[in-house]
């Protein structure tokens, strides 16, 4: 039993962790890697297909995604008013973001590699959303106020913290990029949903 569970692991392991396909390769150095990769549209039919993949986790210390994290961020900040961005957006279908952290002084951008959420509160923020991948959208959304987030860096180590606020909104609406949820579908499923409105209190 010991056996198939740790032979479970390794291909667990080997199937989400995979190296770069030829090409991802392609996408990830084309033209100069020192610049942006330009950020897909779902107004484009081949480009929504992208978007609405499964992503798969990366090897933190494949020189490929220490590529593939500068050009997002480069791309992230071409678009000047952005405040994340997913792997999928740039045409890879690989599990890192790139967040605003609104939470830390000088609100700087951060990479994710294999971001996983741990924990959500039940307590929601409702806020208004749109998305580098749509054009002229935006829509009230409600998430979390407060995950716990688990994800790795580029010399492959693991964090774990927990993110708050406006931030972890950023972050739950990168991560469902990762799972090709885009918030123009995500707004029919919340329109099912009702919500309740609760006073919060803190101790004095």
């Amino acid at each position: 039993m010991k056996k198939f569970s740790f032979a479970l692991l390794l291909f667990s392991v080997f199937v989400f962790s995979q190296k770069y396909t030829t090409q991802e390769i392609s996408i990830i150095t084309d033209g100069n890697i020192d610049t942006a990769l330009p950020i897909f549209q779902t107004a484009d039919s081949l480009q929504h297909q992208v978007l609405l993949a499964q992503s798969r986790d990366v090897k933190p210390k494949d020189r490929y995604t220490k590529i593939l994290v500068n050009r997002m961020k480069l791309a992230l900040v071409a678009t000047k008013s952005g405040v994340g961005i997913a792997a999928p957006q740039v045409g890879i279908n690989r599990n890192i973001v790139w967040a605003k952290r609104f939470d830390k002084a000088e609100k700087p951008l951060e990479y994710f590699i294999n971001p996983k959420i741990l924990w959500r509160s039940e307590v929601l923020n409702l806020g208004l959303e749109g998305d580098l991948s749509i054009e002229v959208f935006r829509e009230l959304f409600y998430r979390s106020q407060v995950i716990q987030l688990e994800y790795f860096d580029l010399d492959g180590k693991k964090h774990t913290e927990i993110v708050e606020g406006f931030t972890a909104v950023i972050l739950q609406h990168e991560i469902d990029h990762l799972s090709g949820i885009l918030i123009s579908d995500k707004i029919e499923n919340q329109k099912l949903k009702t919500f309740e409105k609760i006073e919060l209190y803190k101790e004095l």
